[in-house]
């Protein structure tokens, strides 16, 4: 007389006990990517080339300027832009040669 505790996988049949919170495999919707991997080379090139735009201005911006007519302001701007395109880029880069984070 020995019990099994009851689960939720119960070898694709109906769990007699199912946990509470928890659904079958089965039931569960399969999960698609919001943005379509055909497209993650494009985006990769794309994104990477308009951040190492940024990039490239950004150091010609710092060696061209003196420090007086240097603007913090410019300089935060050009610097943000530059790494949000370049760490999207980066990401789509890792997804696509198949590494998901």
């Amino acid at each position: 007389a020995r019990r099994l505790l009851p689960t939720c996988f119960s070898g694709g049949e109906a769990a007699v006990h199912p946990v509470p919170g928890k659904m079958e495999l089965e039931a569960m919707s399969r999960y698609t990517s919001p943005v379509n991997p055909a497209v993650f080379p494009h985006l990769t090139v794309v994104l990477l080339a308009i951040g190492m735009f940024f990039t490239a201005w950004f150091f010609v911006y710092e060696v061209t300027s003196t420090k007086y007519t240097r603007d913090i302001y410019k300089e935060l701007l050009i610097s943000l832009v530059a790494s949000l395109f370049m760490g999207f880029g980066v990401l789509f880069l890792l997804l696509w040669v198949g590494i998901y984070v």
